[in-house]
């Protein structure tokens, strides 16, 4: 069975509702496959394998029975250690959390778990989500299947890593500065960036907060879209939420892109050092493009005033959402999530009128960007899966790194103009490591950024390349905490 740990979502989707394969059966191989590789990657980081092997057996029994069957039915999904999982524990990798048991599923996760996911644990976070490298004083590291010694990203790295090692099917993220695309391209997996609103959130501290959104992530775009499928529509709970009904997304994705203009470029016009390994891949998809029928231009928006716009709207954000923490338990808190508090605290209203200005002026220049050109291809992260010990990378590109936050650029530039962003395995470099594209659209233009990123998937063939052995180019057990085996109440 290991080699079904390994297919697209879509492919054993498929298999389940045929008969071919049962959902106790999947379970078992996503489970061995966790207890196989997880030692060495410490992706999924709390499992609940007797509700699980509960679902299975009713979705199987479903099946049997005739009754009608959902999107996901069968499908093994690890949900993010950020979003609320009834009776399992929710960390969001923060000690002050470690014992925090949830009473019910929050919107996103709830969704999921009716289209028939078999949700059997959570994957590994940085501490409330800060920061594209995935660890914390709970569970400790997660690691890159194809390289273990490296970062699989984050915050989204747990998921990422999981994914693509076959720990499981699906993968839930959520992205601010890059969140679900820079773990992407690190594991060499699909993540999608929604336009605000087009997967709602809720319950959510700030209902009208637009950096900050859930999406999807899966061995390939076609799985991403089948999630997204579900994850999508409105909610009259979330008062940003998108009118239009998810199903659309589990339309078939294009495999031509003959009439669309398409811009390029490296190093987002100039305004981000990107390591050279990176840039060369970012520039061989001119040729995969142009091959696929694309007309292909050098460009990319003005991003003037989204350096400060992402880090204005994300420090209140931080101030309001862990501020109180901070206050109260200081000590449970890393010295990163002081910083934004502090950051936060420190705005002026000044500064977030000049911020408001700023995102203004910048919606107005994306949006006649996308009246010239349909999509733009940018990296997904500027660098490397870096080691695995540091904190983040000190440089990138040649360029010295001035804070935890810099070296994400590339992706949280895009995140201030709120348009959709399709992260999709572009490349290796010579050592093996893997290196993604984003694929950037007009505001709520989603499916058009799947459907350019799937047909750069199949032109360019690497999201068939899996890690080695499976998931792991090695079997010596690195330092981690491991998986916790059932959820543990207060």
């Amino acid at each position: 069975m290991s080699a079904i740990n390994d297919l697209p979502a879509t492919v054993q989707a498929r298999m389940l509702a045929a008969g071919e394969l049962s959902a106790r059966e999947l379970l078992d191989a996503t489970l061995d496959r966790v207890a196989e590789l997880n030692p060495v990657l410490n992706a999924v980081v709390s499992i609940d394998e007797d509700r699980a092997r509960a679902s299975a057996a009713a979705a199987d029994e479903a099946h049997a029975a005739g009754r009608p069957l959902g999107p996901l039915h069968g499908l093994p999904l690890a949900v993010k250690d950020l979003h609320a999982t009834a009776g399992m524990r929710t960390t969001f990798g923060s000690p002050a959390f470690e014992d925090n048991v949830p009473d019910a599923d929050e919107l996103v996760v709830a969704r999921m778990r009716a289209a028939g996911a078999i949700v059997f644990g959570k994957t590994n976070v940085p501490e409330f989500g800060a920061g594209s490298h995935t660890f914390n004083p709970v569970f400790g590291v997660t690691r890159n299947p194809y390289a273990p010694d490296r970062s699989a990203g984050g915050s989204s790295g747990g998921a990422a890593a999981a994914l693509a090692a076959g720990l499981t099917s699906l993968a839930d993220g959520s992205d601010m500065g890059g969140s679900l695309r820079n773990p992407a391209s690190f594991c060499n997996v699909v993540g999608h960036r929604p336009s605000p609103g087009r997967v709602p959130a809720w319950p959510a501290k700030d209902a009208w907060f637009t950096l900050g959104v859930q999406g999807p992530m899966g061995r390939t775009v076609a799985d991403a879209a089948l999630l997204l499928s579900v994850q999508a529509g409105p909610d009259e709970r979330a008062p940003l939420s998108l009118p239009e009904a998810g199903a659309v997304f589990a339309a078939g994705l294009p495999t031509r892109l003959d009439g669309l203009r398409i811009a390029v470029s490296p190093d987002l016009g100039g305004r981000v050092p990107v390591d050279a390994e990176v840039a060369a891949i970012v520039e061989d998809q001119v040729d995969v493009l142009r091959g696929l029928g694309a007309e292909v231009v050098s460009g990319c928006p003005d991003l003037t005033g989204a350096e400060e716009v992402f880090r204005t709207f994300r420090a209140l954000n931080y101030a309001q959402g862990v501020g109180d923490l901070v206050d109260t338990e200081p000590d449970k808190v890393k010295q990163a999530i002081h910083w934004n508090v502090a950051k936060g605290r420190a705005l002026t209203g000044e500064d977030v009128v000049r911020a408001i200005r700023l995102r203004t002026e910048l919606f107005h220049r994306v949006r006649a960007c996308f009246s010239a050109v349909d999509a733009v291809v940018l990296p997904a992260s500027q660098a490397l899966p870096f080691d695995a010990e540091l904190e983040y990378p000190k440089t990138v590109g040649g360029s010295e790194v001035d804070d935890y936050l810099h070296w994400m650029r590339a992706a949280y530039l895009i995140s201030a103009t709120e348009c959709p962003a399709t992260a999709v395995p572009a490349g290796f470099t010579g050592e093996g490591l893997p290196v993604g594209v984003q694929v950037v659209t007009a505001r709520h233009a989603d499916l058009r950024a799947l459907g350019i990123a799937h047909a750069l998937e199949k032109a360019n063939g690497h999201t068939a390349r899996r890690p080695p052995q499976g998931g792991a180019s090695t079997t010596t057990s690195l330092p981690s905490r491991g998986i916790d085996p059932a959820p543990r109440r207060p």
